[in-house]
Parts: structure tokens; C-alpha cells; sequence
């Protein structure tokens, strides 16, 4: 599974690039909320694939640009 991450991350890339922040910042509401399911289970052995997502640099990266574009909207407005 944590090889297909940077696999779909490279698929999707003209859509992070254009649209990552609000995607990105949707999805870790998804992952976080109060009844989702625990991305790590430890007593179990058990990794979910969110994990690997959420911690992928690549897919991190490719929200860069409309992460920046973003706090500068914020801040201008």
C-alpha cells in the first residue's frame, strides 16, 4: 500500500497543484473526525492507509502551492 501512495499522488498531481489545499485541509477532516476509525492500532498491528497518506512528503508537496496562495489570500483579506 505505501507504494501505491506516491503512485496515485503523481496521477492526481495537476489536480493537487490546482486545487491541493482545500482538498488536502477536507480529507484531514475526514481522517480526524471523532468517528473515524484509528489510523494507527498498535495492540492489533494494524496501519491504516491514511497514515501513509497523511504522512507522504510527495503528496504534502504537491498542496505546497495552493497552500501558499492561500495564507496569502488570508492574510491580503
Amino acid at each position: 500500500m505505501r507504494a501505491l501512495v506516491p503512485v496515485v499522488a503523481l496521477v492526481s498531481s495537476p489536480v493537487l497543484l490546482l486545487a491541493g489545499a482545500p482538498i488536502r485541509r477536507r480529507y484531514l477532516r475526514y481522517v480526524y473526525r471523532d468517528e473515524a476509525p484509528q489510523i494507527l492500532d498498535k495492540e492489533r498491528g494494524w496501519v491504516s492507509v491514511h497514515h501513509f497518506v497523511i504522512t507522504s512528503r510527495l503528496f504534502e508537496r504537491l498542496c505546497w502551492p495552493t497552500e501558499s496562495l492561500a495564507r496569502l489570500t488570508a492574510r491580503r483579506g
